[in-house]
């Protein structure tokens, strides 16, 4: 059973192949790009290590009866019709537990740049004088209510982080009860996140719930003071109500690393505001992490193709 890696983007295949190599499992790279690529060029196969290539119900009714197992370089299954790949028997996995301690990361990162007005500081130091005043004004952090949308994996590694803030740390997650102490946060609804929180950090996944969940009426219950962040999945912030709120001073300011549709226009509105910041979806990635990823979904093929119990299961598939 040959692993077909429909489509990849990253320098080179070093780890997939050493973990290849050392199971006896045969791989060929693809670029598929589009669901026509897919059904053209990988008719017959079985199992799939896939990138950012649309598996679509379309393209796995075309590759059924054979298809059995697709494994996302990464997290999210955005492009991947779970529902359809149930039905048609695929075990979808993905790779949860690879870089979580640098998305954690990039949040701290962002939330001190808000904070501290690093980037708009040292873009007006360097380009018209030394004058802190411009930055006015700032408030210390020690005492200030964190909240964290969607306390899983990440959510909790942010936390551990924020621990050492002197900061009280609110979190929002349904898989909890109110009232509950996750990593030291207090679980409350949504509106108490909202409203108490002076910043909110989103590690939620995307889905029909959490679509556009941070909308104009959202930022409008947000303090006028408080800061935005989101590591986790374009689509949950709505960025033209966003921009709008940004814009009339709803919000203090926002720093994300993902947007609905990537890459984001270079023209986009957004980028003409001083109190946005914005990461090229690069809260993921370290040289350790990179390599972690790429090792981790070879290994789940692996485990597929020879029989063994799988890692990381997304759905449930009958009779696996």
């Amino acid at each position: 059973m040959k692993v077909i890696i429909t489509d990849n983007d990253h320098a080179n295949l070093n780890e997939e192949v050493v973990v290849f190599n050392k199971n006896g499992v045969e791989y060929e790279l693809k670029q598929c790009k589009t669901e026509d690529d897919l059904i053209n060029q990988c008719k017959g196969y079985s199992v799939f290590t896939n990138q950012y290539a649309p598996f679509t119900r379309k393209v796995i009714e075309a590759l059924a009866p054979e298809i059995k197992q697709i494994v996302r370089y990464g997290v999210g299954v955005n492009n991947v019709d779970l529902i359809a790949a149930t039905e048609f028997g695929v075990q979808v996995c993905n790779v949860p537990d690879y870089g979580m301690n640098e998305v954690a990361d990039q949040a701290v990162a962002m939330m001190m740049a808000l904070i501290r007005k690093v980037c708009l500081m040292n873009d007006y130091t360097k380009n018209t004088k030394w004058d802190y005043v411009r930055a006015i004004p700032i408030h210390r952090i020690p005492g200030q209510t964190i909240g964290i949308f969607g306390i899983g994996r990440i959510g909790k590694t942010f936390a551990k982080r924020m621990s050492g803030f002197g900061v009280k740390l609110l979190a929002c997650d349904p898989i909890y009860k109110i009232g509950e102490i996750v990593e030291g946060a207090e679980i409350v609804d949504f509106n108490t996140l909202i409203e108490k929180s002076d910043i909110i950090s989103v590690h939620t996944p995307f889905d029909e719930t959490t679509k556009n969940v941070f909308n104009l009426d959202v930022l409008k219950k947000m303090k006028d003071s408080a800061y935005l962040i989101n590591v986790s999945r374009g689509g949950i912030i709505n960025e033209d109500d966003l921009y709008t709120a940004l814009n009339e001073k709803m919000i203090a300011g926002a720093a994300i690393d993902v947007v609905l549709e990537e890459p984001m226009n270079p023209g986009n509105k957004l980028y003409n505001l001083e109190n946005f910041l914005i990461s090229p979806h690069m809260a993921w990635y370290s040289e350790e992490a990179a390599k972690e990823l790429k090792t981790k979904v070879a290994e789940e093929a692996c485990r597929f193709v020879k029989g063994e119990e799988i890692y990381y299961p997304v759905n449930c598939v009958k009779g696996k």
